[in-house]
């Protein structure tokens, strides 16, 4: 992974090139001491030289790009439009973030939180009403998890109002360990080799997707967040549901790190250092025609040994 070097983070107290603050201060900032503040700007500086790097890396922001960040209401997509803002200041590009959260109408949403909190910031929002939440309850099977149904339901009402207000890129707040999680769901229950890719475009072609938060671990997006007080909103709807598989799989993760510090970042590079010739996918490997490569080296070896 290649440096972000074009980006300059500012510290905490040091001005920006833009003077309206990222934030407002919050109070558990404005109480630390000289070493809590020195280790707040080297969290800081780490997220955003990742969320950096991955930008870099995978081509996701161009300029004159329309950026959609999708805000949940959960630590990591807070997260990932206060890093967005942050890098936006000093970008050598141009390029615009709007913020967008689907009210799904859950019984008990505060839907005043993340209104009061981005119009206290200054960020271009929309609040997107759809009532996928009874679609869901309807739906699913008792004693089913909501989560296949209910993540489907949100992207399509995400994409398409992402076409609606002109967004180029559309940004997803999963995290290194999201990605990782995902990779072993799918192997142990979905019989394939995948995760979920930092940059990809939509099946249907009309939306490129983006995941600047991938290189960054979920430990250091928690800790960010409740230094920055963000207005958590818990998801009611699957979180409380009970033996979620992908919750299973966050624990044996996080098993395996804790036992074996280290593991998770070398599971992650795995993803992005894949041989296809050494796996069994027909699809993405000419298997069959290896033969014939073969051959072909072996006529060219015989005539550099001729030339001689």
């Amino acid at each position: 992974m290649q440096d972000a070097v074009i980006f300059d983070p500012p510290t905490l107290g040091s001005p920006s090139r833009d003077a309206s603050p990222a934030e407002p201060a919050p109070s558990t900032l404005e109480a630390l001491d000289a070493r809590g503040k020195r280790e707040f700007n080297k969290l800081q500086k780490r997220l955003r030289r990742q969320v950096g790097n991955a930008i870099i890396d995978y081509g996701m922001i161009h300029e004159g790009d329309r950026v959609m960040v999708c805000l949940s209401g959960g630590k990591d997509s807070y997260t990932l439009l206060s890093i967005l803002r942050s890098l936006q200041r000093n970008a050598p590009i141009d390029f615009s973030l709007v913020a967008v959260n689907l009210d799904q109408k859950q019984p008990g949403f505060p839907e005043h939180v993340l209104p009061e909190y981005l119009a206290s910031i200054g960020v271009e929002y929309h609040i997107l009403e759809r009532d996928t939440y009874s679609v869901v309850k309807e739906k699913t099977p008792e004693g089913k998890t909501t989560c296949a149904l209910c993540s489907r339901l949100r992207r399509g009402s995400l994409y398409g109002f992402a076409e609606e207000i002109g967004a180029t890129k559309v940004a997803l707040g999963h995290h290194r360990e999201d990605i990782l999680e995902t990779l072993f769901l799918n192997l142990f229950f979905g019989g394939s080799l995948k995760a979920m890719p930092p940059k990809l475009l939509s099946d249907d072609g009309r939306n490129i997707l983006i995941r600047p938060l991938a290189y960054c671990r979920e430990a250091d997006i928690a800790e960010y967040a409740r230094l920055m007080e963000f207005p958590i909103i818990p998801c009611n709807l699957c979180g409380s549901q009970p033996n979620l598989q992908r919750q299973v799989v966050k624990e044996m993760l996080a098993e395996w790190e804790k036992k074996h510090p280290g593991r998770l970042e070398s599971m992650f590079k795995a993803v992005t250092n894949v041989a296809p010739s050494q796996l069994a996918d027909r699809e993405l490997f000419d298997f069959a025609g290896l033969e014939e490569k073969q051959q072909q080296l072996l006529a060219n070896r015989i005539d550099i040994l001729n030339e001689r």
